[in-house]
């Protein structure tokens, strides 16, 4: 015969059994949550905190500062620098990408533009990891480079004149990681 008796065995039973349920749970949320904090990355520099705005002012003062380097004088796209998330290093780090080009230049602004770069690039700051030709049909001329100091690299095309598009330098700039105050500065950014 059971006792079924308040407080008998079978309460006891059932009481013992969701308490060991809840620790196996617990044991295994803690184990989840203790990996996915083991998966974060960890970046090979201190990145520098800023939030969104003032990044994205930063950014667009490199950018000016790469086209006056340039020398040439064409319209400019019009888009800014957008943010985009680290979270592979953390919730609350983020870079900004700024894909921008000059445009209504001549195939020989086009060459001056590169050439200019090559030459002021590393007068100011910037370190030239690559200098060559695209790897398209074109063979545009291109260069790769990196600024340690600012935190920022670059990949910069020159674009002549050809069936499917006129003379224009393509600029991308790049910033490493930042942290921002808090990963809540990043919602709603783009």
């Amino acid at each position: 015969m059971t006792d079924t008796a308040p407080g008998g065995p079978i309460r006891r039973t059932t009481k013992t059994i969701r308490a060991t349920a809840l620790a196996v749970a617990l044991a295994g949320l803690l184990s989840t949550l203790s990996v996915g904090c083991s998966n974060v990355k960890e970046l090979n520099y201190t990145p520098a905190r800023m939030d969104p705005e003032p990044a994205r002012t930063k950014t667009k003062q490199v950018s000016s500062n790469l086209l006056e380097m340039s020398g040439i004088k064409g319209k400019v796209t019009e888009p800014g620098p957008s943010v985009t998330r680290c979270r592979e290093y953390g919730d609350d780090l983020f870079s900004m990408s700024h894909p921008w080009s000059v445009y209504d230049i001549s195939d020989e602004q086009v060459d001056t533009g590169i050439t200019n770069l090559r030459k002021t690039l590393n007068e100011n700051g910037w370190k030239i990891t690559k200098d060559g030709k695209a790897n398209s049909q074109a063979q545009d001329p291109e260069i790769y480079a990196e600024n340690d100091a600012e935190q920022f690299a670059l990949h910069v095309t020159g674009s002549k004149k050809s069936a499917t598009g006129n003379p224009m330098l393509l600029f991308k700039v790049v910033s490493k990681c930042f942290k921002a105050e808090s990963a809540t500065a990043l919602d709603g950014e783009y």
